[in-house]
């Protein structure tokens, strides 16, 4: 992850939210009295997503089991 200090983000910070936006790689940012993390706005909802899909019980098992399945053997009707 790419560093750097506040003072110099703050210089910057428009051309850094288009940087952070179109490669995905997170800045750290280092401050005088706090540190912070600047991600794309895209990044943040996905991250939140599979915060949010984790913490229903069995939904990660359930993705697993999603992933581990051959595509040819997907083609019954979910029982929702």
């Amino acid at each position: 992850m790419a560093v750097m200090t506040a003072k110099v983000a703050r210089a910057k910070l428009h051309e850094l939210i288009d940087e952070v936006s179109e490669s995905h790689l997170p800045l750290r940012i280092l401050g005088k009295r706090n540190n912070a993390v600047l991600v794309a706005e895209e990044d943040w909802n996905a991250i939140q997503e599979t915060l949010f899909l984790v913490s229903i019980p069995g939904m990660r098992d359930s993705i697993r089991e999603g992933m581990e399945t051959p595509v040819d053997c997907c083609d019954q009707v979910p029982d929702w």
